[in-house]
Formats: C-alpha cells, structure tokens, sequence
C-alpha cells in the first residue's frame, strides 16, 4: 500500500453511522491519479468494440460499460483496492475483516435517463456490504452523479418508494466531485447514479467489500493476480486463503 492506512476520524465516524457515506476529496491525485485515468482509458480503447458488437448482438447493456477482468490489466486497479485514503475505513467499519470480492469499472454514456434507479445493493440481513465509488474524471450535477438517501442504512428508517425519476426521491442528496474524490458508502442504504444530460460520458471506479464470512471466500477467483498479494493482510484482502 505504501502508506499506512488509518482509521477514520470521530467526526467520519459519527457521518458514517449517521448517513451511511463519506465523500473522500482527493483520494487519489497527482501522479497516481494520473496513471489511473491513463490505464482506464487504455483499457476502454481496447474493449470498446467487443461491447459495441455484444450490444448490437442485444447480449449487453447500451447504457453502461464495465471492463472485463481490470485487475488482470494494469497493476493499478489492483493497488486501489486498499488503498489508505480508505482502506483504514473499511478496516474499522469491518472489525479488520474487509474481504474484496470485485470492481466495476465503469463508463456511463450520455443518455435520456440513468441506467438503474433507486435501490439498496443488498438486505439488513446480509453481512455488512460497503463500496467505494471513484469518480476518475471530474463529474458534475446532472452528469451522472452518484446519489444517496443519508440515514436509509439504518434499521427502521423507513419504507423507500421506487420513483422513476431520481430527482424525485425524497431526502436524497447528489454527490459530485473532482477527478479522485472518493465516496465510501453503506450499500443498505438507497442509492443510484442520476441522470448523464451532458455531452460527456462518466468514468468511475466501483470497489465492493464486504464484512468477511466464510461462505464468500473463494480462493481462485482472484488467483490471476496471486503474484501482486504478496503479504498476508492483501492475501486477507482477496480471499486468497480460507
């Protein structure tokens, strides 16, 4: 990792419990940055033709666009998966027992409307599950925003209607924020991606953790990248031991 992670602080602590996220600003930058915008588009430009045939074929979606096997690609997808600016977080909101079980990184295309409407990820019943959304370039209002209903994570908060527009949810809060900003959030809480009404498509990076338990750990799904998890907190990390 480099730089040792630490944990959060009692006012992201109290956030946290509170609203269910914390906005991270300039989680990643300079070079680091740099490189991630760099690998990111590299591997859009490869893989761009292969999903424009599967969506002409009607086998994947026209509204979002997620690269196959990122880890396998460029070594820096693997070093954000705990990287300090919030790994220490996640470590502490666990109880030390954060297991990584994927990313999405993904390009959001222009388009009339967002690609998913308002949901939680998973019930109050599963393990705690946490995802950490990376905006690579800077994204503004109405470009496809991440949004969240602060305090939906809790137990009791209530019930959450669908409404078919975004805009429309009650108590939401729109999160834009600069190339690097990095937005931990509780995936029981109701959360979506607005509307992209601009002229630019929205590059971001999806990590999703989740509270360790034996049933989801699974040695070979990242064994391809075996050789980069080289201490025992990272091989933790991946699952690569039971």
């Amino acid at each position: 990792m480099g730089t040792e992670a630490v944990g959060p602080t009692p006012e992201q602590k109290v956030q946290w419990e509170e609203e269910g996220y914390i906005v991270l600003e300039d989680a990643l930058h300079g070079a680091q940055l740099q490189r991630l915008q760099a690998a990111f588009d590299k591997a859009t430009v490869e893989c761009k033709e292969d999903w424009l045939q599967r969506v002409a074929r009607g086998e994947a979606q026209p509204t979002f666009f997620d690269i196959p096997d990122p880890l396998e690609r460029d070594e820096i997808f693997v070093d954000i998966v705990d990287h300090p600016s919030w790994f220490g977080l996640l470590q502490d909101f666990t109880g030390g027992e954060t297991l990584f079980l994927g990313p999405q990184v993904r390009s959001v295309p222009v388009w009339p409307v967002s690609y998913t409407g308002w949901h939680p990820d998973v019930p109050l019943s599963n393990p705690l599950h946490i995802k950490v959304q990376i905006y690579v370039e800077d994204v503004s209002e109405n470009s496809g925003e991440f949004a969240f209903v602060p305090g939906s994570h809790r137990a009791g908060s209530g019930s959450y209607a669908r409404p078919k527009l975004g805009e429309s949810m009650p108590g939401h809060r729109r999160l834009p924020g600069r190339a690097g900003t990095a937005i931990v959030f509780n995936s029981y809480g109701w959360h979506t991606a607005m509307d992209n009404t601009t002229t630019t498509s929205r590059k971001s990076i999806i990590l999703i953790y989740e509270r360790r338990t034996p049933e989801k750990v699974h040695p070979d799904a990242f064994k391809a990248i075996a050789p980069l998890c080289t201490t025992p907190e990272r091989r933790a990390l991946f699952g690569l031991e039971v």
